[in-house]
């Protein structure tokens, strides 16, 4: 039973520290409020509720604030409102919204960005992403208590049917630990992602096949931001994740001993990148003239490259629209050019006339590829190369129950042994298209 005190800042502030949680009533004094509780924690944290009994006789509790950030004064008449609330028959949802001063999901999400996600996630800046890109436009605006289950579930059809069915999931699950975050502080009453089923996932085996090489590196060639190309290619020749490529910083590079150090992966492993020749001379060449502290710069806050996703795609426009103008030729037809037209309108100008000429089409585009497809690209030709399994594993760093052990004993001379035999074999597929690229330029073998 909670003992009986009158609240003010003198008395509350002289209170102990319990061994186990105490609790205090408001009473003695002629501003007191029967109903009014302070609760003290064995850490010392002193919060003011309200404890009172509903129509059906269930009792409810509503956190009215902590002292001394809520003053007693504030907080008797924040319960003198609740308890008139409750008392016209509202019910304890509605109160605990009227009390908090009910958030926005874009306020929510803001909340656990800084109060969570941020602390306790590694990809927290994926979400984000995720949440500028799919979240903010529907359900920002909207208050919690009015995101109904059929707008998370026509986002996440949505998503899957632009054919992006991960990304639908992934987005479906950050709503549900939104929500989950919002209920847990009293923000929220039920989740409304809860029942909506994720779409079925299969593990992904794509990567850059033999005959494609030639026309990825031929394409990759021309790209005029040098840092982007250089970005690619260093991804590929390393197998490392677009994150730890992106962050790469001079002071973790030794030319001496042709080594990459990653202090922190996705796995929380660090991990020592063996770099083959054609890895280290892209490298050599970036070093020199280099004034920023990281191997790829950027405009942004974080100082170094961030979202790659407008290169990538200038990748396969390009090669796409190469495709199409040979093709155009061998019909018998002509397509020009314009100065200074962008890569995207040449290209649906391009597709464009070998539909009216009804040309085929197919193949010319090089389809599904993604940027983390060249981490699985190194790790595939290792393979096609005679890599062992624990090789591979131990070149792109990846944690299995079976082979942890295996990855621990095994030094960098096998692991650099093969990624130099994967390096040659895509070279030798790829032929004269390489011939451009700076470690071509300078004899690299």
């Amino acid at each position: 039973m909670a003992q009986t005190i009158n609240f003010t800042k003198e008395s509350i502030g002289a209170l102990p520290t319990p061994a186990t949680r105490a609790e205090y009533a408001d009473g003695g004094g002629r501003a007191s409020v029967n109903g009014l509780l302070l609760r003290v924690t064995p850490t010392g944290v002193k919060s003011f509720c309200v404890l009172k009994r509903i129509k059906g006789g269930k009792l409810e509790r509503f956190t009215l604030g902590r002292f001394p950030d809520l003053t007693v004064e504030q907080a008797r008449r924040k319960a003198t409102d609740v308890l008139s609330t409750v008392a016209s028959g509202d019910n304890p949802a509605e109160v605990r919204r009227a009390l908090k001063g009910e958030l926005t999901f874009a306020q929510m999400f803001d909340e656990y960005k800084r109060r969570h996600a941020q602390a306790n996630k590694r990809t927290w800046r994926e979400d984000v992403q995720r949440f500028e890109d799919y979240l903010e436009a529907p359900i920002g605006r909207k208050k919690l208590s009015k995101v109904e289950r059929r707008d998370i579930r026509a986002i996440h059809e949505g998503i899957t049917k632009e054919g992006h069915a991960t990304t639908a999931n992934r987005v479906l699950s950050l709503i549900s630990s939104v929500f989950g975050k919002a209920i847990e502080w009293e923000y929220a009453e039920a989740n409304p992602a809860t029942g909506i089923k994720p779409n079925k996932e299969r593990s992904r085996d794509r990567f850059i096949q033999s005959d494609e090489l030639p026309r990825f590196f031929a394409s990759l060639s021309q790209e005029p931001n040098g840092t982007m190309r250089d970005f690619f290619l260093v991804a590929l020749l390393t197998g490392a994740r677009r994150s730890n490529v992106a962050a790469m910083q001079w002071t973790d590079v030794s030319f001496e001993r042709a080594e990459w150090r990653i202090e922190r992966t996705k796995n929380d492993d660090p991990q020592t990148v063996a770099l083959s020749p054609e890895a280290l001379q892209i490298l050599v060449e970036r070093r020199e003239g280099s004034k920023s502290e990281f191997v790829f710069p950027g405009d942004g806050k974080r100082g170094h490259m961030v979202e790659p996703k407008s290169g990538w795609l200038r990748i396969f426009d390009r090669d796409e629209l190469t495709q199409l103008i040979a093709r155009i030729e061998a019909a018998g037809g002509m397509f020009e050019g314009k100065d200074g037209e962008s890569i995207a309108r040449s290209l649906t100008r391009a597709r464009a006339q070998a539909e009216l000429m009804k040309l085929r089409t197919e193949g010319a585009r090089i389809p599904d590829l993604r940027i983390h497809d060249l981490r699985r690209t190194l790790g595939s030709w290792q393979a096609a190369a005679g890599a062992s399994l624990a090789v591979i594993g131990k070149s792109l760093n990846h944690r299995t129950v079976t082979a942890t052990a295996i990855y621990a004993r095994l030094n960098l001379d096998p692991v650099r042994e093969s990624v130099t035999r994967a390096t040659s074999a895509m070279m030798a597929a790829v032929g004269d298209a390489a011939d451009v690229l700076p470690f071509k330029q300078r004899g690299v073998k």
